[in-house]
């Protein structure tokens, strides 16, 4: 999905704000590898939580959720996989995505993107 600079930090700034007022603790932003990103890592309870922030200014482009196919899967495991090494968590870990419409509307939905990370 394209998003440029400026809009892409605007929607992960309300994604963050948003989970953080549903009690979940931002860890990081943008961690980003040669291979891809994840835009948030957040805890709830004893879960990390990894963040893929999606945000559609037009209907028409689909919604955020279903622009997230297999190969960008892929490249969050990965991703996710290298963060949890460096980080040495050893709890349970979850994906969940943002989305956010033309008007900031927000969806969350968990546990959205189904992978073995350990």
């Amino acid at each position: 999905m394209f998003r440029p600079g400026a809009a892409g930090q605007a929607a992960e700034r309300l994604a963050a704000n948003y989970l953080e007022s549903r009690g979940l603790r931002l860890r990081a932003r943008n961690v980003r590898r040669p291979y891809g990103e994840l835009d948030l890592v957040a805890v709830e309870g004893d879960t990390l939580v990894l963040v893929e922030v999606r945000k559609r200014s037009h209907p028409g482009f689909g919604g955020g959720a279903e622009s997230i196919d297999r190969r960008k899967q892929d490249r969050l495991l990965r991703v996710a996989e290298a963060y949890l090494q460096e980080s040495r968590w050893t709890g349970p870990v979850r994906f969940d995505v943002i989305t956010l419409d033309g008007n900031d509307h927000i969806e969350w939905l968990q546990d959205a993107i189904q992978g073995r990370v350990s």
